[in-house]
C-alpha cells in the first residue's frame, strides 16, 4: 500500500522526518509531497525548487520514500496518481481539529482516507516557522531540522542578510 505526505515544507523539520520516517515503516512506499499554492505565492522563505532539493536530501537514506510537489487539490494529485492514503503528523489537539476538517473534505471530495501519526513528544514544539524564527536571530536549530533543512536556513538568512 502508498501513501502520500503532503505539506508545504518550508522547510522540512525533525517532527516532519519522524512521522515520514515512521510512515515509511508502515506502508510500501510514501511519497512527499510539496503542494505548490499560487495565491501564497511569496509567502514561504523557500521557493519550490529549493523545498524540493532540500527533501531529496533530507530523505535520501529513506529508500522506499520519493518526493513530489504538486499545483491543486490534494484529491486531485492522489486520484492522478492512484494513490487513496494520505498521512498527516499531529502535535496537539489542534492540529487534529483542523486536520480532521480536512480528512473529511478530502474523503468527501476524492474518496482518500488519512491517517493521522502522533509526532514523537519531542517533536510537538518544533515548527517550520518557529525554525524559521530562530534561524533568522542565528539561533542553534540543528536540534529542530534536518542537517539539509539548517543548512539551506543558514544559508538563506546569510543571502538575506548580505542583501540588505
Amino acid at each position: 500500500m502508498n501513501a502520500v505526505f503532503p505539506g508545504s515544507f518550508d522547510p522540512i523539520t525533525n517532527g516532519h522526518m519522524d512521522v515520514l520516517t515512521r510512515a515509511a515503516k508502515i506502508f510500501d512506499h510514501v511519497t512527499v509531497t510539496v503542494m505548490h499554492n499560487a495565491r501564497k505565492q511569496g509567502r514561504h522563505l523557500f521557493s519550490l525548487e529549493e523545498r524540493l532539493a532540500i527533501l531529496h536530501e533530507a530523505t535520501a537514506q529513506l529508500p522506499n520514500v520519493s518526493v513530489d510537489s504538486f499545483s491543486g487539490l490534494l484529491v486531485d494529485y492522489m486520484r492522478q496518481q492512484g494513490k487513496g492514503i494520505i498521512v498527516r503528523g499531529l502535535r496537539a489537539v489542534s492540529d487534529y481539529e483542523y486536520e480532521l476538517q480536512i480528512a473529511h473534505l478530502n474523503r468527501q471530495l476524492g474518496e482518500v482516507e488519512t491517517v493521522f501519526i502522533m509526532a514523537a513528544t519531542r517533536w510537538s514544539y518544533v515548527s517550520s516557522s518557529m525554525a524559521k524564527e530562530i534561524a533568522s536571530y542565528r539561533g542553534e536549530i540543528g536540534s529542530m531540522v534536518p542537517l539539509a533543512s539548517a543548512e539551506a536556513l543558514r544559508r538563506k538568512y546569510a543571502e538575506l542578510e548580505a542583501g540588505r
